[in-house]
């Protein structure tokens, strides 16, 4: 979500930015009721052989991981004096360009307390959670920003076993910061020290044997987990094959749950097996439930470091493309890579893994990456970054006309989020589209900045967030914010969008700005007029239109009036009376009300 309109971490006297009439809103209810650590080496390179002739030559798989993949093991010195040392660095650098990946081989850690600042991932590198053991905390709080989590994005924590020091660990974020194959041995408090404002968030293939406290977060998507436990819900809480899941109750507790996933792949990710560093690929599950580790291994296949080209921010991108032409997949260690071309992925089957948020910037104008039509892509952990030239879309997966039956093995998107401004001047007509058929997405976060760097109406132009034109596409976790036109715009057959999260532009100048033809407003959410059959759960948008509080938007909701078109649990929200909503979906539903920023809601639609 959002942030406030300002850079500035010091609150404004007046307290009327957005996040604080959000988080204010959304907490009221609640309340009332290095030493001896290095970077990581790998197995050793594949020796290079000689190309063709005139070529170049053949590039090596494996290889050292670079100096921000930081490793530990049990037995390294000072392991807390190292992540304070980099938490110190990134507590606050929210457009910075440190990028770093902690990681833990298996065994069992004491006395620890990982606290997270942007840009940073931490990871156990065993097959199952319980493996790597942390007897303390991995914590994300924020004192940074005196104690307003609603702007602690790009973080990460996975695939590690932690025994609370108190009996509950805390991880107030906002977007981008997925809680990933983690195993809390006590409870989990979503919100920060004080319970200040919070805007998050995403947990998967979880296990948290106590409570989960969202307390001051006003939405949060929670799939494929366990939990003993939850205890309140702000404006949009929705579950999807959750053992200890509240029951479905929206609107009141607001409430949407999903007795299973309907189609799920947990993300790739690097472990060890023995000495070597391999990438595990989890199997793909139809109407999931649950944990995919169980009591211990999972299901899936494993590939060898010796199959990836481990790339650095150095590399061009003609390099990343010979290594994909060579038959590697590609392993991007943490940094910022600039890319002068697109990186094509065209084999089926290709795994594209990001450390740290890797962050690829096109620098003139070009696609970022592109998938061919082809089976079982896997694109994770990465983050692409706008560029000052104009790019027509950052992200495609699949070619226009994409037509290919992907069912068997469809290709996933996870943990990719995409920015335009905020670290500096960013455009891009279209951010996301999704051209192939049966694609997953599952988490993501696709944000026009509002504050920071390069943000303006104009300067940080976005048309539009995510456009589908595949059929049989399913996005589960879908956060997309502040585009200057539609935010989602979905033309494929047989969508489906388990938990949707939205605001609307901040910054348009005036309503004309925003003129949509006869209609107030570009919907946050457009399901394409010839669709026939679409289906959502769990789906909020909400307006803070603070350059001209007068303007109004029709609906945050459009879509064909027809049976095969549905929706579970809708709502809209004016934060503080900063613009208002007409209606929730098409002309269904009650307009907001006023600067009270409660929710308009719909339970079904039509």
């Amino acid at each position: 979500m959002p942030s406030s309109p300002t850079p500035s971490p010091t609150p404004e006297p007046s307290g009327v930015r957005r996040r604080s009439l959000l988080g204010a809103a959304a907490a009221a209810p609640v309340l009332a009721s290095l030493a001896g650590a290095g970077s990581a080496s790998a197995a050793p390179a594949a020796s290079a052989t000689a190309g063709p002739a005139g070529g170049p030559r053949a590039l090596p798989g494996g290889g050292d991981l670079g100096p921000n993949v930081i490793v530990f093991d049990p037995s390294t010195a000072n392991i807390q004096g190292r992540l304070d040392e980099i938490f110190k660095q990134q507590e606050s650098a929210q457009f910075g360009t440190g990028r770093y990946a902690l990681l833990f081989k298996p065994g069992t850690y004491s006395g620890l307390n990982a606290q997270l600042g942007f840009y940073t991932s931490i990871a156990g590198l065993g097959l199952s959670p319980d493996d790597t053991t942390i007897n303390g905390d991995v914590t994300v709080d924020a004192g940074w920003f005196d104690g307003n989590a609603t702007q602690n994005f790009w973080r990460s924590a996975e695939n590690l076993a932690l025994v609370p020091v108190s009996g509950t660990n805390r991880w107030a974020v906002s977007q981008a910061a997925p809680f990933r194959r983690m195993h809390v041995r006590g409870g989990l408090n979503l919100a920060p020290d004080g319970y200040g404002w919070a805007s998050g968030g995403y947990i998967a293939d979880s296990r948290i044997d106590g409570t989960v406290g969202p307390y001051s977060q006003q939405q949060w998507y929670t799939r494929d987990s366990s939990v003993g436990g939850w205890l309140n819900a702000v404006w949009n809480m929705v579950f999807s094959g959750v053992e200890g899941a509240p029951a479905q109750s929206f609107p009141e507790p607001p409430y949407t749950t999903l007795e299973t996933t309907p189609v799920s792949r947990e993300k790739p990710f690097l472990y060890l097996d023995g000495d070597e560093y391999r990438v595990f690929l989890p199997e793909k599950r139809t109407g999931a439930r649950g944990v995919s580790w169980g009591n211990g291994t999972p299901r899936g296949t494993s590939l060898p470091l010796a199959q990836f080209y481990v790339a650095g921010p150095d590399d061009s991108a003609a390099t990343l493309n010979q290594a994909l032409e060579e038959g590697l997949h590609l392993l991007l260690t943490p940094g910022i890579y600039h890319l002068d071309r697109t990186v094509e992925v065209n084999r089926a089957g290709t795994v594209v893994l990001g450390l740290g948020y890797a962050t690829l910037i096109p620098d003139n104008g070009v696609t970022a990456l592109k998938v061919a039509d082809v089976d079982g892509v896997r694109l994770a952990g990465f983050l692409v970054d706008a560029g000052p030239v104009n790019s027509s879309t950052l992200l495609e997966v699949g070619p226009e006309g994409a037509s290919a039956d992907h069912s068997a093995n469809p290709t996933t998107v996870q943990d990719v989020f995409v920015r335009i401004g905020g670290a500096g001047p960013g455009k891009a007509t279209t951010s996301l589209v999704v051209n192939s058929r049966h694609t997953i997405v599952d988490h993501t976060w696709v944000w026009r900045a509002d504050h920071g760097d390069g943000v303006g109406w104009e300067t940080n132009r976005a048309d539009y967030g995510v456009v589908v034109n595949g059929d049989d596409v399913l996005i589960t976790g879908l956060f997309v914010e502040h585009f200057n036109k539609y935010d989602v715009q979905w033309n494929g057959e047989r969508g489906r969008t388990v938990f949707f999260q939205n605001e609307k532009a901040y910054d348009a100048p005036d309503q004309a700005a925003i003129q949509n033809g006869s209609i107030k407003g570009y919907a946050a959410y457009k399901v394409g007029d010839d669709v026939t059959e679409h289906e959502g759960w769990g789906l909020g948008s909400y307006c803070y239109y603070n350059v001209n509080p007068s303007i109004v938007q029709h609906h945050g909701f459009a879509a064909p009036n027809r049976s095969g078109v549905r929706f579970h649990g809708l709502l809209v929200v004016s934060l503080g009376g900063n613009g208002q909503y007409e209606c929730v979906i098409n002309d269904t539903g009650s307009p907001t009300s006023g600067t009270d920023t409660v929710p308009s809601k719909v339970v079904q639609y039509p």
